[in-house]
């Protein structure tokens, strides 16, 4: 690869899902098909060291070692290589936010554990070391045992062991550090097993271990010489300890003898007295798995136990985090960077800017004006009006924004009377969508996050006791203020900083959440609101000494950290698996109260976005999207056809009923769990080649369908939950998504859905093609998660996580020459009229790269009978100009849409436009343009898509 400008901006990325299935070596095989399809830059998932079996590569354990399960440094490097052999660049997805500690690979969470406060890597994890709850003082909370633990302790779960000098707790796959200073529970005993070597040297050297373990420096002590002292002489003893036993084999004995008497006998209750008092003294309690809600004192990403918050605004954590990567920056393998997770960061901007200055260092090259040394985005997820701050140094986000606009956009938003009518009447209630999040967001906080909002509250409480005007508010008065106020949280955070103002847009969020609140407890004092208020908007009291300062600023900078995940449990994981109006609108930053988005709305984002962020991602499908682009397609497609749909439904809802079973003295699954599951099966029902839906799905599509429903009912935490399963109501639904898709005669189902999928199908095609060549032609950096480049339909994760055919898509790719496009568009069931779109535009985007990159965005707008059909606007730089025209709302127009059937619709070419001749690309042939008008008709003869340019 020749040397490169920085930063490098990709022309279009795709996204591959490194993990033990699919390796360096595999990305490297695939390079050259990415190139032929037309992929600047690879963007990759997390590959540093995590779990073995990981499917994603978030749970780091360890930032500066490649993941041995993707594959080695010799394979590591022969990818990059050839991906510079092909001009290709990476963009790296970067986990700065947390880590994985479920495995034993993580050293630093291995060192916290054994050694406690007084651990070198303490200060590197956010853990609250003085709880509420005093029995937790000076430990970690480690909520992994599957029982209560008496019962685990009991049935001998729990064993320690003896391994080269060290003891740890075996519990399960988990292997738990023991902590030196109490290695003597064992020792002492024994000791007593040895009474018979008294006049044996090694007795005396055993003694002399004892000794050194009663002068090793507690596991409290945060004296930073105490703890380089601690560090040093606890590896002295075990190896003191390991030559012991190497030496003479009746310590080993002694020891084991001893381990066999603490371990305990099931059966026995006192014989684990000395097992529990062992346990006791270690720097982690050991818990019930659901008790992590009210009592876990570490911070986690979102509820997920295993992923430990790591505190990357300390320079020490950002330094040992960042060596790998800012090297692999510095030697070209990383081109660009993608960051997960900002918001849970204490100081978002500041990490990016460090993060910017440090590639810039690496790179031996001076940071420019605009702070942005490498292309980087960021995993931000924008709501409602909010916009990407401004000074941020970013490139822009990971592209749910227009994920959500371009289904948007193809939403008859006509039908949303209709559609809200026959959601209430199938589900037998209304559904407010801001009293839904607003509920469910409080519902996250009670049992998934409760622990976060009471520490919130204690520590809101000690500042009120520094206040005079206010130090007679109640915990629970405060606690329930910061509770009803994150509840009403329009936005995922804000994001106040020391020594910087407040932004309008913080100010804003704030007074809008307070007010809310207010609105919402009406019998609450209005002085608490206010006072919350107040030091959220850096409003202190004048007399407030630099601790008490620090201490008001400190609250704020949590609160925020903590107002995003309980957004994203409450809207994104619980909201989006119950407002099921049209799901296909539920997805991770959309807004399904709004019934679609009018093409002046899209217009205006796109210019928007070509103003200030020209280089963000365009995503349409990721790793976390609820369901894939086609999916969506198929589902946004029912609100065409609205009258056809209500009556469908009580058709399907009478031919099914007889499979229902009752549950909890209710029909299982519920009206709204049905509603979803018919929407699903549309939005991914498989079509044979001749277009007709499948009359027999296959057992690996129900088993795809039944796993989906599981996932989405506890999800939802309405009839079951993750925390508290009900396996007698999913058992249920099981059981009738299996009777709905038997393919037997008895079942009437399918005869009555089958006509609708196939018309469903269509539409969805229509769709999914014109979104893809928007996303490839509107201002940003298109990007195509791994396999959508042909017809994808996956559901959520684990789903979209299959492996990936590129053998297949390899030869579909190298035959599309071959082809005609009036062959692709007859035969559009087996994808490939979607790859031919993907790689013609691609290509024309890399040959003309400032066109896309630099040039103008100029809504065009269509008149006559199918006005409305139409989304177009012309990409300009100089002379040089492409238009582009894709439909939308196609079941006004018949499939497929194209020639004739647009009747007299033309589309307005504006007067600064050079119309000295029009080509084609996705043909090649020439097209007239008379009278500044293009005739739809016959833009789109012969595909449903196009994009015409004079280059």
């Amino acid at each position: 690869m020749t040397k490169q400008q920085h930063p490098r901006i990709p022309t279009c990325t795709y996204r591959l899902q490194f993990n033990r299935w699919f390796t360096f070596a595999q990305a490297r095989e695939i390079v050259p098909y990415l190139q032929a399809l037309g992929v600047s830059d690879v963007y990759a998932s997390p590959y540093f060291q995590a779990g073995a079996n990981s499917l994603h590569g978030y749970d780091i354990t360890d930032h500066n070692k490649l993941n041995a399960a993707i594959g080695s440094q010799a394979d590591y490097d022969a990818w990059i290589a050839e991906l510079h052999a092909h001009g290709m660049g990476q963009v790296l997805d970067f986990v700065p936010n947390h880590m994985g500690i479920a495995e034993p690979g993580n050293k630093w969470w291995a060192d916290v554990l054994e050694n406690g406060p007084s651990s070198m890597y303490a200060p590197y994890f956010d853990i609250d070391w003085r709880p509420l709850k005093s029995d937790l003082r000076d430990k970690v909370l480690l909520p992994i045992l599957t029982d209560q633990y008496g019962r685990v302790l009991e049935r001998g779960e729990l064993q320690v062991h003896f391994e080269e000098g060290a003891f740890y707790l075996a519990y399960r796959n988990q292997k738990l550090p023991i902590a030196p200073g109490t290695y003597r529970f064992v020792l002492e005993m024994a000791l007593e097993n040895l009474a018979e070597y008294k006049d044996e040297e090694f007795y005396a050297e055993f003694q002399s271990i004892l000794t050194a373990l009663e002068y090793l420096p507690r596991r409290t002590e945060t004296d930073p010489e105490k703890i380089a002292e601690r560090a040093r002489e606890k590896e002295i003893v075990k190896r003191r300890l390991e030559r012991r036993c190497q030496e003479a084999p009746q310590v080993q004995r002694a020891i084991e003898k001893a381990l066999a008497k603490i371990n305990g006998r099931p059966g026995d209750p006192r014989s684990f007295d000395w097992l529990d008092e062992l346990l006791n003294a270690q720097s982690y309690r050991l818990a019930f798995w659901r008790v992590a809600a009210e009592e876990i004192n570490y911070r986690r990403f979102f509820d997920v136990n295993d992923l430990a918050a790591i505190r990357m605004e300390l320079p020490e954590v950002f330094d040992a985090a960042h060596q790998l990567v800012v090297d692999l920056v510095r030697t070209g393998a990383v081109t660009g960077l993608r960051v997960d997770h900002p918001d849970g960061l204490y100081l978002p901007r500041e990490y990016l800017d460090a993060l910017q200055r440090r590639c810039a260092k690496m790179l031996g090259i001076p940071l420019p004006k605009d702070g942005r040394a490498v292309y980087m985005i960021a995993e931000k997820i924008l709501t409602g009006a909010e916009k990407l701050r401004a000074d941020w140094p970013l490139h822009g986000t990971t592209g749910y924004d227009f994920a959500n606009q371009v289904a948007g956009v193809l939403v008859d938003a006509s039908a949303e009377a209709d559609a809200t009518r026959t959601f209430h009447r199938f589900i037998g209630h209304t559904m407010h969508f801001g009293h839904l999040v607003y509920a469910k967001k409080r519902l996250v906080m009670r049992l998934a996050l409760a622990n976060e909002v009471e520490v919130l509250g204690n520590m809101l409480d000690r500042l009120s006791e520094k206040n005079r005007w206010y130090r007679d508010f109640t915990f629970e008065a405060l606690a329930r203020a910061v509770r009803e106020t994150i509840a009403c949280f329009p936005v995922y955070r804000t994001y106040l900083a020391p020594g910087q103002p407040v932004s309008d847009e913080d100010r804003q969020v704030i007074e809008r959440a307070i007010a809310s609140a207010k609105r919402r407890n009406p019998a609450m004092e209005e002085s608490i609101f206010n006072f919350l208020r107040d030091i959220l908007l850096f409003r202190f009291p004048e007399n407030l000494d630099a601790q008490a300062r620090e201490e008001h600023m400190h609250f704020v900078l949590k609160f925020q950290q903590f107002t995003g995940p309980i957004m994203a449990k409450g809207l994104e994981d619980t909201v989006f698996y119950i407002y099921n109006r049209l799901a296909a609108l539920n997805e991770v930053g959309g807004e399904p109260q709004q019934f679609g988005l009018s093409v002046d709305a899209f217009h205006e984002r796109n210019l928007d976005r070509h103003r200030t962020w020209p280089a963000t991602l365009l995503a349409t499908s990721t790793h976390d999207t609820k369901r894939s682009e086609d999916v969506r397609a198929r589902m946004v497609a029912i609100s065409e056809i609205p009258e056809l749909w209500r009556r469908s439904l009580q058709r399907w809802r009478t031919a099914n009923r007889r499979w229902k079973k009752i549950v909890n003295e209710a029909e299982t699954p519920a009206p709204n769990e049905e509603y979803l599951l018919y929407q699903t099966l549309l939005g991914t029902w498989p079509i044979a080649g001749n277009g007709a839906p499948e009359q027999n799905v296959g057992p690996e599509y129900t088993q795809r369908i039944q796993a989906y429903m599981m996932k989405a009912l506890n999800e939802a935490k309405l009839t079951t939950s993750w925390i508290q399963p009900n396996e007698e109501w999913l058992a249920a639904t099981r059981d009738f998504v299996a009777k709905v898709l038997d393919p037997t005669p008895k079942n009437k189902f399918l005869p009555a859905f089958l006509p609708i999928a196939e018309e469903i199908a269509r539409l969805g095609a229509i769709n999914s093609l014109a979104q893809t060549l928007l996303k490839l032609t509107s201002p940003g950096v298109p990007d195509i998660y791994q396999g959508n480049e042909t017809w994808d339909f996956s559901l959520v994760d684990p789903d979209n996580r299959r492996a990936v055919d590129y053998r297949l898509r390899a030869e579909m790719l190298s035959c599309l020459s071959s082809k005609t496009p009036e062959e692709l568009l007859q035969n559009w069931p087996d994808g490939r009229i979607k790859m031919f779109l993907t790689q013609r535009a691609l290509q024309f985007r890399n040959e003309q790269v400032d066109l896309f990159h630099r040039g103008n965005y100029l809504p065009l707008y269509a008149t006559g009978a199918f006005a409305d059909c139409s989304i177009s606007f012309v990409r300009q730089l100089d002379r040089d100009w492409a238009i582009v025209i894709v439909p939308r709302l196609s079941s006004r127009i018949g499939f497929p849409p194209i020639g004739e059937r647009w009747k007299d619709t033309v589309i307005e070419v504006p007067e600064n436009l050079l119309l000295e001749r029009g080509r084609e690309i996705f043909t090649g042939r020439e097209l007239s343009i008379q009278n500044r008008q293009i005739r739809v008709a016959e833009a789109l003869s012969g595909l449903p898509f196009t994009m015409v340019t004079n280059q």
